[in-house]
């Protein structure tokens, strides 16, 4: 038995599907019971009440020294509150004073907090070591535009237990380096990347991107020698590429005037929860103050930006046959266009996951533990 348990199975916890992933993403991490995420959701009428019932949730759990629950219902409150009200921060902070007092101090592993300077800032980095004592090499992993590296740290564990040093970082946008730091959303990710290569003197890594991430590890690869390998989970590639043309036709025509494409999206999440937190998230990670500006750092993350052609490294590709980000089944599209430009690379295997597996959403929420053996007897394969 690991340090983390990994359960199977992707519920029907809310009514509203960015909100009942949310719950079933700290379940299938292996870090909050599934009856606390049930109490909580019963309480909550939307987006609006996720705060203060996973606060509830997260005070109880602390009060009865439940300290892995207690400190994930925090991020999980964290998540929805707008970047410009005062409590987000402020959650975060007991996020990470919790994590790092309470359920890393309690584990039987040396580990490495380091913040590397980086363009007048820190890219924060968090390193474990194999706990074998064959090491079988190291594993880089990063997350996408909303997530913090603390949260893998339970993906960590598998792999460290399994004989790899494992770092995880934040680039810009992401965590402490947009939170403390102030550095924004830069999609060259081979050069925050090169940044944690250097500091910890490393070669022949394999990069691990999750969600968004995706696409980052893929740029990364495309530029930095040292990869040797790649995992990618998620949905990444270029988003308009598998969006339909009347579509595609209907965003470029509204950046021609980009004061009328900001008012439609103002208005847009003045109506719609989920638009709104989309809205102020995108904003916040990627420092404008314009939808226009900030949804240009989004379709800037294309085809030509990635350089798939340039990645010459072995390739694994993990997708949810029901991602629930997939409208029109963009995810299968960039899956199957993804694979078709990695023209150069070693090796190229896929694997899509199915609701018969309970992997079949974003990231394989609700069988994390499957697509982890996957990624491991991969690694085995072509290491």
């Amino acid at each position: 038995m690991g340090r983390f348990s990994f359960p199977v199975g992707y519920h029907d916890i809310h009514q509203i599907k960015i909100v009942n992933y949310q719950l079933n993403r700290w379940h299938s991490l292996g870090y909050c019971r599934l009856k606390d995420l049930k109490a909580a959701a019963a309480r909550m009428r939307g987006m609006d009440d996720f705060k203060n019932e996973m606060v509830r949730e997260g005070e109880r759990a602390l009060a009865e020294e439940r300290y892995v629950n207690g400190t994930f219902y925090l991020r999980g409150a964290e998540f929805f509150v707008p970047p410009h009200d005062t409590e987000k921060l402020g959650l975060y902070d007991r996020f990470i004073n919790l994590f790092y007092s309470k359920v890393t101090s309690a584990d039987p592993i040396k580990i490495e907090r380091v913040n590397i300077p980086y363009d007048g800032g820190a890219l924060p980095t968090l390193r474990l070591p194999a706990q074998q004592e064959e090491r079988r090499g190291t594993i880089l992993i990063h997350g996408g535009f909303d997530s913090f590296m603390e949260e893998f740290y339970s993906m960590a564990w598998y792999f460290a237990e399994r004989g790899y040093d494992v770092i995880m970082f934040e680039g810009p946008g992401q965590g402490g380096a947009l939170k403390y730091h102030q550095l924004y959303w830069n999609n060259e990710w081979e050069k925050p990347t090169a940044a944690v290569l250097d500091h910890y003197g490393c070669e022949d890594v394999t990069i691990l991107g999750i969600s968004m991430g995706a696409w980052l590890c893929v740029r990364a690869a495309a530029f930095e020698s040292r990869i040797a390998r790649v995992i990618i989970i998620g949905v990444g590639y270029d988003f308009l590429a598998a969006v339909p043309g009347p579509l595609v036709a209907m965003v470029k025509f509204l950046f021609r005037f980009p004061g009328f494409f900001d008012r439609i999206s103002w208005l847009q999440a003045r109506f719609n929860q989920q638009e709104r937190w989309a809205l102020n998230n995108l904003l916040h990670i990627s420092g404008e103050e314009s939808p226009a500006a900030a949804t240009r750092v989004i379709l800037d993350m294309n085809a030509e930006n990635l350089h798939s052609d340039r990645v010459t490294q072995d390739v694994l590709l993990l997708t949810g046959a029901e991602d629930h980000f997939g409208q029109f089944n963009i995810h299968l599209k960039l899956h199957r266009l993804q694979i078709e430009t990695l023209t150069n690379a070693r090796s190229v295997k896929d694997r899509i996951f199915t609701r018969e597996e309970h992997a079949q959403n974003h990231c394989q929420v609700g069988n994390i533990g499957l697509a982890l053996d996957v990624m491991a007897a991969w690694l085995e394969d072509v290491s």
